[in-house]
């Protein structure tokens, strides 16, 4: 399964935040839309992402003062990407040698989706039950 269709079954909305917003911005768009990471955009580009992970770790290091902190100084800057002809395969490789959860998509260099562990998960639970539905047709009419 392709990207594409993960993006065409969960939509392309994307959450996006600029770089000198606060870490509390941060959380509060995470909390207020469900999510585990926002793209980090600044004058229409992909800048960075921060995630609840590095949230964590800006609270590890400020204290309670890191919700004072502008994103930048703590989103991750080495943004690891996909494009939509990429596999969930491909994806589910990617973030577990990354250890990462989210993955922006970019079509022409612009931020089209993202895509997350659950969605790659879900995409590939449904792909298997269906494989597993045809192998019982194709037994049952053996």
């Amino acid at each position: 399964m392709q990207v594409a269709s993960i993006l065409k079954d969960k939509g392309a909305s994307v959450i996006t935040i600029a770089p000198s917003a606060t870490i509390a911005d941060a959380v509060r768009l995470l909390n207020e839309h469900r999510i585990g990471a926002v793209i980090v955009m600044e004058n229409h580009k992909l800048r960075g992402i921060i995630s609840e992970r590095d949230i964590v770790r800006s609270f590890g290091k400020f204290g309670a003062g890191a919700l004072a902190q502008p994103v930048e100084s703590m989103m991750t800057t080495k943004v690891i990407t996909c494009s939509k002809a990429d596999t969930a395969d491909d994806l589910m490789d990617l973030m577990t040698g990354g250890r990462f959860r989210h993955v922006p998509v970019l079509e022409h260099g612009e931020v089209i989706g993202i895509i997350s562990i659950g969605d790659v998960v879900k995409h590939r639970f449904a792909e298997k039950e269906m494989e597993t539905e045809a192998l019982k047709l194709y037994i049952a009419n053996s």
